[in-house]
């Protein structure tokens, strides 16, 4: 039986190389091949790699020693590429979001489901073992009821950021601005811990950058089906740059996490091991955050844990991973509502899609 699963990439931009750095650092896959409609750079990427550069992407799809493809192409294209690649046989890890649309991540879905494909979701902070330590107490009903729960993604881009490519702040291929493509991972952390969203008001503003038709404010109100109310804050203009910042509360207890770290972490009732996790506020693994300021600041270690367990799942044969594509979607379809309310000027009732 084969101990490593071969990964192919799809794209060879900036996200491309976290991913075949920690494909290099991973125990149980291996980067083999690499696809991109700029000859050139796959070239360039592939020797830097010391893997294959396909000639075209029927080439690459046809490759049977890869086994599965991490889509690292600008949003607006992962299911021109993943719908194929599943159809071809391929185990899909996508980067966030999904796509640009619920319809379009939809297909994803379905292709994969309809070959018999395991389809991750990449959310590399929800490996993060304080997340794991909230998700707990949150199941234990250690926080009582939750009332409030919010996410606030306050980032800096300079404008260089935006015009570094001609795709980046684009409806059509970045899916939106500091929503989309910034907040995302901090969007999918709160959704994660208190669940899913029944209602939203939003407004959204292009404040400080020019020459992209996407948001780099934003601001909503959001409504949990669990009856707790909440906010999401989201920005590529607030300078520096601050750490992403999620916070619980309810009637029995409170908990904020900024990055991978808990810095508040209080009961009316405290337990065996609620002191020890207070000594150890500030400290976390390196496996999420950063990217605040500096885009290239992201360490590749979360995409490295995330690969492995992908692996892990292919390897031992499973047909579904718990961060699977309907879990990669909500937060799509979140943010798709938020953008829906700030230009419609009204709430927007979310209904989720749980049939598949």
């Amino acid at each position: 039986m084969a101990d490593k699963v071969k990964f192919g990439i799809i794209g060879t931009g900036a996200i491309a190389t976290m991913h075949a750095d920690a494909l290099k650092k991973s125990r149980n896959a291996e980067l083999v091949a690499v696809f991109d409609q700029v000859t050139e750079r796959a070239q360039a990427f592939a020797e830097k790699y010391n893997v294959r550069a396909a000639a075209d992407f029927e080439s690459f799809l046809a490759d049977k020693e890869v086994e599965a493809v991490t889509i690292a192409t600008p949003t607006g294209i992962h299911g021109k590429v993943a719908v194929p690649a599943a159809l071809a046989g391929k185990h899909i890890l996508c980067e966030k979001p999904l796509d640009v649309t619920t319809d379009k991540a939809d297909e994803i879905i379905d292709a994969c489901h309809q070959s018999g494909v395991i389809l991750m979701s990449v959310f590399q902070s929800r490996f993060v073992k304080n997340v794991g330590l909230i998700k707990q107490a949150i199941q234990a009903g250690r926080f009582g009821k939750i009332v409030l729960a919010s996410a606030q993604c306050k980032w800096f881009r300079e404008q260089k950021y935006y015009d570094s490519a001609s795709w980046r702040g684009t409806w059509a291929l970045d899916g939106g601005g500091a929503l989309m493509n910034q907040s995302i991972h901090t969007i999918d952390l709160l959704l994660y811990l208190n669940g899913d969203v029944e209602e939203v008001s939003a407004l959204t503003g292009t404040l400080s950058h020019t020459g992209i038709e996407v948001e780099d404010n934003a601001v909503a109100i959001l409504k949990f089906k669990n009856g707790a109310l909440g906010t999401i804050e989201g920005s590529t203009s607030c300078a520096p740059g601050f750490p992403r910042r999620v916070e619980i509360s309810g009637t029995l207890g409170s908990v904020v996490l900024e990055d991978n770290k808990i810095i508040r972490w209080q009961f009316v009732n405290d337990e065996p091991g609620d002191e020890e996790i207070r000594k150890n506020f500030g400290i976390g693994e390196v496996i999420s955050g950063g990217g605040a300021g500096d885009p290239m600041a992201i360490s590749s270690e979360g995409h490295r844990v995330q690969i492995e367990d992908l692996a892990d799942a292919i390897l031992a044969g499973q047909k579904e991973v718990e961060l699977s594509g309907l879990e990669g979607r909500r937060a799509v379809e979140l943010i798709c509502s938020i953008y829906k309310s700030a230009q419609s000027g009204a709430p927007v009732k979310i209904c989720g899609k749980c049939n598949k």
